[in-house]
Parts: C-alpha cells; sequence; structure tokens
C-alpha cells in the first residue's frame, strides 16, 4: 500500500478503559490522534472504551483500522482485541494470543525459557494467600532477599514492591493481589536496567536501547512520568556485544511470543554483562514521556512517522491478524 492511500484510511484510537492505567490511556491516545493528524490522516477519531455506546460507535463508524492505545486489563490482554477480530476490524499491534500471554508474566517466562532467553526466577501465588512463616522461609530459601512483589497481569509498576524484610512479604502479596489476580514473588537481579523496543512484523528489528537510570529502588511510577531526559540514556551504555545481544533477545521475545507491530522488552543486564528479561510490553506508552518514542527518535523515525507505521503494519498484517 502507497503512502497516499494509506492516509486516506478511518482510524479509530481505542483508548481508556476501567484498569489502573486509564488515565495513561487516554494521554497516549491524545498524543497518537494528534501524531496521526500530523502525518496527514483526516479521519482520526477517539474512542473511550468505559463509554457505553463504545461498541456500537465502533461497529457503525465505518473504520478501517482501529489504533489501541490501551493499557493494562481488557487492552493489553487480548480483551479488546477479539472484539476488533468479531467486528472485522484491523487494529494495531498484537493479536488476540500474544496480547494475553504477554500480559500474564508466569506465561510469558514459559515462552522465553522456550527461546532460551532468562528471566528471573520467581514463583507465583495465588491472590488473597497469606504464606505461613514456614512458606516465608521457602520463598527466602530459594529467592533471597531482596526480592520483588509483583501482580501477575498488571503494567506500569502498578502494585509492585522491593522486599528487603520477611516481615513485609504478605503485605506486600495482598497489595498485589488486590485486584484478586494472581502474584508473582521474583528474585532480584541487580545490574543495569534497559528496556529494547522492537517494530515490525515479519520483519521486527530492534530500535536504539534505552538504559534507565533512577534514583528510586526500581522504574516505579512517579519515576515513569517524569521527564524522560532525567532517566533516559540512548544508547545505552553497555559493551558492544552486549548491547547486540540484547537487541537480538528482544527481537527473538516479540516473535516467540507471537508479537506483531511492535513491542518493548525490559531487562536487567547484569555485571557479567547477562541480559535477563524481565517483561514484554505488547503496548508501551506513547506518551512524550514514553520509552519507545523517545528510542525511535534517536533511531530517525519522529513520532508521526512512528504511528503512521503502526498502522501501516496494522493493514499489512491484517489477513493473518486472527492467528497472532
Amino acid at each position: 500500500m502507497d503512502r497516499e492511500e494509506l492516509l486516506t484510511k478511518r482510524v479509530v484510537v481505542v483508548c481508556g478503559g476501567w484498569s489502573d492505567e486509564r488515565e495513561i490511556s487516554l494521554s497516549s491516545a491524545r498524543e497518537c490522534q494528534a501524531a496521526l493528524r500530523e502525518a496527514g490522516f483526516t479521519t482520526v477519531d477517539l474512542l473511550d472504551l468505559a463509554e457505553s455506546d463504545f461498541v456500537t460507535r465502533l461497529a457503525r463508524g465505518g473504520y478501517d483500522v482501529a489504533f489501541v492505545a490501551m493499557h493494562g486489563r481488557y487492552g493489553e490482554d487480548g480483551c479488546v482485541q477479539g472484539l476488533l477480530e468479531i467486528l472485522h476490524i484491523p487494529y494495531t499491534f498484537s493479536g488476540v494470543a500474544a496480547s494475553a500471554v504477554g500480559s500474564e508474566k508466569e506465561l510469558s517466562k514459559a515462552v522465553y525459557a522456550s527461546a532460551g532467553i532468562r528471566a528471573p526466577r520467581g514463583v507465583d501465588v495465588a491472590g488473597g494467600t497469606r504464606l505461613t512463616e514456614d512458606q516465608i522461609d521457602e520463598v527466602l530459601e530459594r529467592l533471597g532477599l531482596p526480592l520483588f512483589v509483583k501482580p501477575a497481569a498488571n503494567g506500569s509498576s502498578y502494585g509492585i514492591t522491593r522486599v528487603t524484610d520477611r516481615a513485609v512479604l504478605n503485605d506486600a502479596i495482598a497489595l498485589a493481589g488486590a485486584d484478586g489476580g494472581r502474584v508473582l514473588i521474583e528474585e532480584c537481579v541487580e545490574g543495569t536496567e534497559i528496556t529494547v523496543p522492537v517494530i515490525g512484523n515479519d520483519d521486527a528489528r530492534a530500535l536504539p536501547i534505552v538504559e534507565i537510570v533512577t534514583g528510586a529502588e526500581f522504574y516505579d511510577l512517579k519515576v515513569k512520568y517524569e521527564p524522560s531526559a532525567l532517566h533516559h540514556v540512548i544508547p545505552a551504555r553497555l559493551e558492544a556485544g552486549v548491547y547486540a545481544k540484547a537487541q537480538d533477545l528482544a527481537v527473538r521475545a516479540h516473535r516467540a511470543l507471537g508479537c506483531r507491530g511492535c513491542s518493548r522488552s525490559d531487562f536487567i543486564v547484569t555485571p557479567e554483562g547477562v541480559p535477563v528479561i524481565l517483561e514484554t510490553n505488547t503496548i508501551p506508552g506513547m506518551t512524550a514521556e514514553s520509552l519507545l518514542p523517545d528510542s525511535a527518535r534517536h533511531g530517525g523515525i519522529e513520532f508521526p512517522e512512528l504511528c503512521a507505521r503502526f498502522v501501516a503494519y496494522a493493514l499489512e498484517g491484517r489477513e493473518s491478524a486472527a492467528g497472532a
């Protein structure tokens, strides 16, 4: 499809919803809408999943493609993708299966293992679990301190606690499992924190690696939405071989999960130069402070062009989207 034809497509930016990341989604959506208009698209509407007439407006809007600007539950976990499949509307980013597996950290870790990608050791428990003293002993013997406790299916650092004292482990589990979902207890891997964006479908390639520098215990909510210049070092300060290895692993994760359009895999690089994957985001943030757009700019792709490419990737894969 040539550029002129691409720009005639009617785009709907799907956003909002009810997850903890609703406001982030709305911010991403507004910036993506502006970027798509700047790129030359003439019809770019916003639809909030939480609106009572969302399905009717989506089904009757005559849209050629949906730009999914949602994060967390209902948006990044395959739910809205399933609806778009039913309505036969092509959409940006990963399909139902890749979205569902990518959003469940324990499932994605099994995929990483099958692809030869190292991930932190951990155990998952049901939300609402309260460990006995003997069970805490078992966890600490296996994983040590400090460790991280996080929701198994959430993003943007919601519900994450860095635990340095066994006395607060059950409180951390309660926080992470507040919505009833499963909870992941994971070893703390020390080293350099990086993230590796990947764009494309069958021709997926890694963008410049971003090194994340913070004064916090981890890349928490406050840090994530401060100005990017305070925390993003691009390209990451890694030895050349380690840099190439991290990019290769991110592309491998993208393909193993079945991602399309883009993904962003987060790693800790150990002092020995080993990249350890933490998670893969199938719909990374798309605000001015977000990691993937910042990386793309350093790689020579401005935000309007990046968003236009995502629309093109969605239409490129329309025939195979249901199986993604």
